[in-house]
């Protein structure tokens, strides 16, 4: 997925904006409003403006659009096992993240709550879990609605996160981590992973991160360094 992090990146307009002092004027809301859009429709993501229009919302809550929240929500799940989430949490008033939500917070509370859910869920690597827990209701289905190509980012992700710490794994496991079968699951596995089939088995190509290695751990230390116990050692008691 194509992140704006780097501000060479980023369109020229909204870096304009984050780097003067325009990033804390209410007038730009609305143009951070339609980049969060952007991002849904054409799968880019950029957590840095993401942030700065929560910021906007917390000085200006009469500005604040459920659906941007919850779409820039839904956006940082799509990059985990980055924090991105949390961030995103913690600029939001505490009212939507209690468990008892307030009489002008409601629906919104609900779905911040859920997304909780689905975050926790995909950090703790219970993804089959979290599929169950997608299909379970269809509120899930109207959050995801506005992200283009939620599903098929997630389940990227979680190859990533497979290919960075499994060398094999069973068939029936990873069909159930990636909400894929038959004929799709070989060809996701294969062409977009990476991973190769033997049977019931997925193999998950050699790699730095998955490679079995000794680790060697050599301190330094300097004999000066214990020059004061040693001194210690020869003083006469008081």
């Amino acid at each position: 997925m194509p992140s704006f992090d780097n501000a060479e990146d980023r369109p020229e307009h909204i870096t304009n904006i984050l780097n003067g002092l325009d990033r804390y004027n209410p007038e730009t809301t609305s143009i951070f409003q339609d980049y969060v859009s952007q991002q849904c429709e054409y799968g880019t993501y950029d957590c840095y403006a993401n942030l700065a229009l929560l910021k906007l919302y917390q000085f200006n809550p009469h500005l604040a659009r459920d659906e941007t929240i919850t779409n820039i929500l839904v956006k940082s799940l799509t990059v985990f096992p980055s924090t991105d989430f949390s961030l995103c949490c913690h600029l939001l008033p505490p009212s939507l993240l209690t468990t008892t939500p307030a009489s002008s917070t409601g629906d919104l509370h609900e779905a911040v709550q859920k997304l909780t859910t689905l975050n926790t869920q995909l950090e703790s690597c219970q993804f089959k879990d979290f599929w169950n827990t997608l299909d379970s209701d269809d509120l899930y289905a109207d959050l995801i609605a506005d992200v283009s190509g939620f599903e098929d980012t997630i389940r990227k992700r979680i190859a990533v996160v497979t290919n960075s710490s499994i060398r094999e794994i069973t068939r029936e496991m990873l069909e159930g981590w990636l909400n894929l079968s038959d004929d799709e699951f070989d060809t996701f596995v294969k062409d977009t992973a990476g991973f190769s089939i033997e049977g019931n088995t997925v193999i998950v190509p050699l790699n730095k991160d998955n490679e079995a290695r000794p680790t060697i751990t050599r301190e330094s230390v300097k004999f000066d360094q214990f020059s004061r116990v040693i001194r210690r050692a020869y003083e006469q008691p008081a």
